[in-house]
């Protein structure tokens, strides 16, 4: 209200009439001389004391327009004294149906960036300063470039980055001709969030640091969670088995050989209960990698909060939850793309209105980049995934600003640095202008890309493994120059098994020196301004926009997914890759360069196989003192819910109150939706 009463002030004070704005012009001019010591600064206060200020013409004749109609005038007034006449509820009607459509419509429109590119450029440089740089340039190029050249060719005939954008021999200024530097750049915390989401970034609060840690059984993983704590990790990092995040439990025969492998072992609450106790669920963040049965997950993780004492508005953190990535490069689900991502939908509803601390998706370009893409694919399929649970949310009836907070990003950060950190300042740039312009978002926080990152787990290598270490520096430092807002770091072994105590250490102190000792926390957005990085920024952001558009002329993300395109175009970028590196175009260290003799033997992380015999055990016991009955009328409600389209949180919820297992809810998944097979496409 105070707002709307400082408007209706201005609009107020705008209707005067041009005597008061001479009074005021009268008293402008008073506090101008009254300030000023220079005499022709007094002379000209005293004029504007003596002279009439002329009205404008435009007002002077509205208001002699104005009182030659009195009738008019007493017209107005009688009809603003009349009552205001009701709508009749067919008119009414009407409105709310065509509101209905319009907000659909609004998800499927075209990208209204190309209107705003239509305003008016305001020009970070002046057109004279430009014509003299690049003369000077072609100057430069014309002698002491070419005199190098001459005497020391380049290495190669032309360079570019890991994604193919061309890299000049020098960039200037004059590069920079179509930078609108407010539009394009910003500041850091402000529309279009290319410099960061908040303004002062690292300066008041370091990211959160999370490392992964999950494997063996729950107590396995409590402990390691505890280990880590102490040792200043921020926020906690849940990796779940290959069965758990298939759906299946730790007795069917397709988890033989895999329970508590790659992750945690989890098949019930019981599970969970211990997964996470003696943890201060209300001041520790966590994040959950699972998708195909994030569901599940997320609704242990609530009940697990009730029993602890802690409701789930209280409860931080976020569930990965996306789906879509699954079928593009992770290969992880459980029914078909509609279905599932229908499931998504209804967890980022229901969290939207019971866990307003919760992120509930993590919209993953992780998985795409360790499937081969490349770092301009991973922002266009990452985003394109994005704004496809946008139009279904908006689909569903739900304002935009209601859930838009709470999404967040998940990027893969590689060894091209520069690349990387451009790559973080164009997708924030794109989300902004897009949730803005195309959705209607008018929410600040709905225009912020929020994003964690992780270092590169496909760019590790088994060989010479203590070069791994400089790779997760030089990545980690990267994610920070980018702007994330939390980062795990990967460990030197984890290309043969997951992290010892010892590396998994090793990795959490490359976060905490880069933010103590390297300085980059000091300053926000430190590489903004370079001639390369803003040049890289607007190449990708080019290139991603291009991929945007294709996928909207197909019918968006989902469709594409369902032709393959993203896959296809992701398989091509890995062999690509995988070429160059046999060719030896593309040098790994340790790989197909600089090989030592012999190798380094390092100590590894073992699972006992014996723990799956625990986790069986457990289980059956879980079944044996359970209510029987309260489970299957808790899985008929499921049932129900998946069939009639109603919100399946609230029944899975229960469920999982009653100990239902993660196989038995997904069973009924299965059992409503049917299973999922992949198209070959060559």
């Amino acid at each position: 209200m105070k707002n709307g009463k400082s408007d209706a002030r201005k609009r107020a004070t705008g209707a005067r009439t041009t005597t008061s704005r001479t009074s005021g012009a009268k008293t402008a001019a008073r506090k101008v001389a009254g300030r000023t010591a220079s005499g022709p600064a007094k002379k000209t206060a005293a004029a504007a004391k003596k002279a009439p200020v002329a009205r404008k013409p435009a007002v002077a004749a509205k208001q002699a327009a104005a009182a030659k109609k009195p009738a008019v005038a007493a017209k107005q007034a009688a009809a603003a004294k009349k009552p205001a006449v009701a709508r009749k509820p067919v008119a009414a009607a009407k409105k709310a149906v065509a509101a209905a459509k319009s907000a659909v419509a609004k998800a499927t429109r075209k990208p209204a960036a190309r209107k705003a590119a239509k305003a008016k450029l305001q020009p970070t440089y002046d057109k004279a300063t430009l014509r003299k740089i690049a003369a000077a340039k072609k100057k430069w190029e014309q002698n002491e470039l070419a005199r190098s050249l001459a005497k020391m060719p380049l290495r190669r005939p032309a360079y570019e980055t890991d994604s193919g954008i061309p890299i000049p021999d020098v960039l200037t200024p004059a590069d920079r001709a179509g930078e609108d530097y407010l539009r394009d750049i910003g500041f850091p915390g402000q529309f279009p969030y290319t410099r960061g989401p908040q303004p002062t970034m690292y300066r008041a609060r370091h990211w959160t640091m999370r490392q992964f840690a999950g494997f063996g059984t729950p107590e396995d993983t409590n402990k390691r969670f505890k280990y880590l704590l102490s040792q200043g990790m921020t926020g906690l990092s849940t990796a779940f088995d290959m069965p758990a995040l298939m759906g299946y439990d730790a007795d069917h025969p397709m988890s033989r050989g895999e329970v508590g492998k790659e992750g945690v072992a989890v098949s019930s609450l019981a599970d969970f209960e211990i997964l996470y106790k003696d943890i201060p669920l209300d001041k520790v963040t966590t994040s959950m990698t699972i998708n195909a049965s994030a569901i599940y997950a997320l609704a242990c993780y609530v009940v697990t909060g009730e029993k602890m004492g802690v409701p789930p508005e209280k409860l931080g953190g976020t569930i990965q939850a996306d789906i879509l990535k699954e079928y593009i490069a992770q290969k992880e689900w459980i029914v078909p793309p509609r279905p599932a991502v229908r499931i998504v939908i209804d967890m980022i509803e229901w969290c939207s209105k019971h866990m307003p601390k919760w992120n509930p998706i993590s919209i993953s370009g992780y998985h795409i980049r360790e499937a081969g893409a490349t770092a301009v694919q991973e922002a266009a399929f990452t985003l394109a995934d994005g704004f496809g649970y946008v139009e279904e949310c908006i689909k569903r009836g739900m304002n935009v600003d209601d859930f838009a907070p709470r999404l967040s990003f998940f990027w893969d950060v590689h060894n091209d640095f520069f690349e990387e950190v451009a790559k973080f300042r164009a997708a924030r740039r794109i989300w902004a202008r897009r949730m803005k312009e195309k959705y209607g978002a008018k929410d600040p926080r709905s225009w912020m890309l929020r994003t964690h990152a992780q270092t590169a787990g496909v760019s590790l290598t088994a060989q010479q493994p203590y070069n791994n270490v400089v790779r997760v520096a030089l990545q980690a430092f990267a994610a920070v120059c980018g702007g994330t807002q939390s980062l795990h770091t990967n460990s030197l072994d984890e290309t043969y098994a997951l992290p010892t105590e010892e590396a998994v250490t090793i990795a959490l102190r490359t976060q905490q020196i880069i933010a103590h000792e390297s300085g980059a926390e000091r300053v926000v957005d430190p590489l903004g301004g370079s001639y390369y990085v803003e040049y890289l920024t607007d190449e990708m952001e080019k290139r991603i926009v291009e991929y945007l558009d294709r996928i909207d002329e197909m019918g968006g993300i989902i469709r594409a997914v369902e032709e393959g395109y993203p896959q296809k175009e992701i398989a091509e970028s890995a062999f690509r890759h995988q070429k160059e590196v046999e060719s030896g175009d593309r040098i790994i260290v340790g790989v197909n360069a600089c090989i030592s003799e012999g190798g380094d033997d390092i100590e590894l992380l073992k699972i006992d196989d014996a723990l799956a015999e625990q986790q069986i055990a457990r289980l059956r016991e879980v079944k044996a003192r359970r209510d029987n009955a309260a489970v299957e009328a808790a899985l008929a409600a499921v049932e129900q819910a998946a069939r009639d389209g109603s919100n399946l949180m609230p029944p899975v919820l229960d469920a999982v109150r009653a100990y239902a297992t993660l196989g038995e809810v997904c069973d009924v998944f299965r059992k409503v939706f049917g299973t999922y097979r992949e198209a070959g496409r060559f």
